[in-house]
């Protein structure tokens, strides 16, 4: 398995197998903490090669620089099915994240494991914005 793309974005679709993503970002910026962010979403995409057909468990999480959990994490499957004449087959996948509460500014990480294994992570940066003069 390879993981092709794995990104924080303002919004994500899946259409027919072709992943959209708009504004993918690292950082975000409030004035207080805790720090709420609306909505974003994690797009994932990743290529299974013939051999690794079935069922494979997918977990996303986001945690603090302490490892603390932020949100539940996100548990799911992907099963993959091939046709005849491909040697690999790509699996979409978007998580759509609204209301965020971040407890302070630092850094988080939004982490990725398969089949129990580390496979990705993301850096997120919640930064406080300078007073206003």
């Amino acid at each position: 398995m390879n993981v092709e793309l794995f990104a924080l974005c303002d919004a994500a679709a899946d259409y027919n197998g072709k992943l959209s993503i708009l504004g993918a970002f690292d950082a975000i910026w409030a004035r207080t903490a805790p720090a709420v962010h609306p909505q974003c979403a994690v797009a994932l995409r990743m290529r299974f090669s013939k051999i690794e057909e079935g069922n494979h468990k997918v977990r996303i999480l986001i945690v603090d620089a302490d490892g603390q959990e932020v949100v539940k994490p996100f548990e799911t499957s992907a099963n993959i099915k091939y046709r005849e004449n491909i040697n690999s087959i790509a699996a979409n996948m978007i998580l759509n994240l609204h209301g965020i509460k971040f407890p302070g500014f630092g850094e988080y990480s939004i982490d990725l494991t398969v089949d129990g294994k580390h496979e990705a992570s993301l850096p997120l940066y919640v930064n406080q914005l300078p007073a206003q003069a």
